[in-house]
């Protein structure tokens, strides 16, 4: 199980922003707590198309250096197409990243876990 940030910058006011997301809620709202970002941020459907949390760019740093694997900006999509078995959905993202040159997984940084002391 993991837990996903993908390397868009959105702005938001004076800030930029980019998406978390995880395999399981639990994952997802450990995270949040772990870097500091309030349940009460979480987006979830109707009001976003998936479960997610928009997060700062700080935020994110923190998010990677507890083990969090930074995605292209295909990561959302291909994950919801594989939630819902959309995988004419995940073709066309491959195909797109081979056009762009980007990794076919769209993984651009992974880390190992964290060890605890």
């Amino acid at each position: 199980m993991t837990v996903y940030v993908d390397d868009v910058r959105n702005p938001f006011g004076r800030m930029v922003m980019c998406h978390m997301w995880a395999d399981t809620l639990d994952e997802l709202l450990a995270m949040a707590d772990r870097i500091g970002v309030a349940r009460k941020w979480l987006q979830e459907p109707p009001k976003a198309s998936w479960v997610h949390f928009d997060i700062s760019l700080t935020k994110k740093t923190k998010a990677v250096a507890l083990g969090a694997v930074v995605t292209d900006m295909f990561g959302p999509a291909e994950h919801v197409a594989r939630q819902v078995g959309n995988l004419r959905m995940v073709d066309s993202i491959i195909v797109a990243r081979k056009r762009r040159g980007l990794p076919l997984n769209g993984i651009l940084v992974a880390h190992e876990q964290p060890r605890l002391f």
